[in-house]
């Protein structure tokens, strides 16, 4: 059965909320408040041709020649045909997943883990096979030895998220090291989704599983505009490999959709002149962002949150006796000041049943007076919540 989205489920109730003048602020969801860059607006405003036509299934070429460009600059050396545009990262995912498993086969993803991927998988016909990582350890990557236990005759793929989306989380060279060496050994997938490998703090560097020898064939790195460029809504990401084989399968699925969206195409493809300094600008305020939310979870008498070094996610330990429940109960029950804060319940970012009950993702997109204020009503709501464990 296709799952409820723990970001959006609880939509229906802010929208009360907010009927009764309340003012909600939205931190379960990852749609930043950064402005789009214009040069992108400008893109589609100024759009020539006299008719909006399907590009190239795989996307439109001047992009994904420009897209290797991007790359180059990390590093990463790609060819157009290394790359599939998909509308957003979602279909990318679903690309890559239906093109390296069939009906039935296995995907160990370390959980909590994107929601969605839950969503994708059961699309696809494939069975999520979750490893705990653990608040505990700042949900480092788990021990190789938990990776086998998992493994089974049924097992094709491992995913991860770097920077993780939900917890910040910013997997290690030698993490990634200890990944290549699991695929190695049993021939596996690697499918890798690094949308947010700009964002990442305290001088900490995003290190890519395309850069890993020796598995080239066996990486498929999964990447987006959205967060990059504050873009959400353009629905534009990729599905990038070196393994001609898969590729050529992902492109049948490509096909069958005929094409990516064209404006989201042109927007994209514009953005790509931002220069460097845009990103500059962008960390430093999500910096201030994260140093908020860590700080005022870590105040409050009973919460815990590590440190994120990557995305603009945290996942917070609350003593509440049930996620869904709270995060309902603030948008049903409580207002401070005419206040109140959304949350994504952490229940929905975990596959183990009765994971995450204690704990909730929160999306650091919104400015810092904001983010203080939401934090403030998350502080006294604390205070009067009945099922308050502690």
């Amino acid at each position: 059965m296709m799952p409820e989205s723990p970001i959006r489920k609880l939509v229906p109730f802010a929208e009360t909320a907010k009927s009764k003048g309340v003012k909600v602020y939205h931190l379960n969801i990852g749609q930043p408040d950064i402005e789009t860059p214009e040069v992108a607006l400008n893109a589609v405003r100024n759009f020539k041709d006299k008719v909006v036509a399907y590009s190239h299934s795989a996307g439109i070429l001047s992009f994904r020649k420009k897209l290797t460009e991007y790359y180059k600059k990390y590093n990463i050396d790609l060819t157009p045909d290394d790359i599939i545009v998909g509308a957003g990262a979602s279909e990318a995912i679903l690309f890559a997943m239906n093109s390296c498993l069939d009906q039935g086969d296995e995907i160990i993803i370390p959980e909590p883990f994107y929601a969605n991927y839950n969503g994708f998988a059961i699309n696809a016909g494939v069975v999520v096979k979750p490893i705990f990582s653990s608040i505990d350890t700042g949900f480092a990557l788990p021990p190789m030895e938990e990776f086998e236990k998992a493994i089974t005759e049924k097992t094709r793929a491992i995913m991860i998220c770097n920077p993780n989306n939900p917890t910040g989380y910013l997997y290690s060279k030698e993490e990634l090291e200890t990944l290549r060496d699991i695929v190695k050994k049993y021939d596996l997938y690697l499918i890798t989704d690094e949308v947010y490998r700009e964002f990442c703090y305290d001088g900490h560097k995003h290190y890519s599983a395309m850069y890993l020898k020796g598995v080239e064939d066996h990486v498929i790195m999964i990447d987006s505009t959205s967060k990059r460029y504050s873009a959400c809504g353009i629905r534009v990401g990729f599905m990038i490999s070196k393994n001609k084989e898969v590729m050529k399968t992902a492109l049948k699925f490509a096909q069958a959709r005929l094409s990516p969206p064209s404006f989201g195409q042109v927007a994209a493809e514009a953005a790509i002149d931002v220069p460097d300094s845009y990103f500059d600008e962008v960390l430093k305020e999500y910096d201030a962002r994260r140093t908020v939310v860590y700080e005022s979870i870590n105040k409050i008498e009973g919460a815990f949150c590590p440190k994120p070094k990557g995305a603009f996610y945290v996942v917070a330990k609350l003593p509440i006796d049930n996620s869904d429940r709270f995060c309902q109960w603030l948008l049903e029950d409580f207002n401070y000041k005419n206040q109140t804060v959304m949350f994504a319940p952490a229940s929905g970012f975990y596959s183990t049943k009765g994971r995450g009950e204690d704990e909730v993702r929160i999306s650091y997109v919104l400015n810092v007076n904001d983010l203080k204020s939401a934090m403030k009503c998350l502080e006294e709501a604390l205070k009067v919540y009945p099922g308050r464990t502690t």
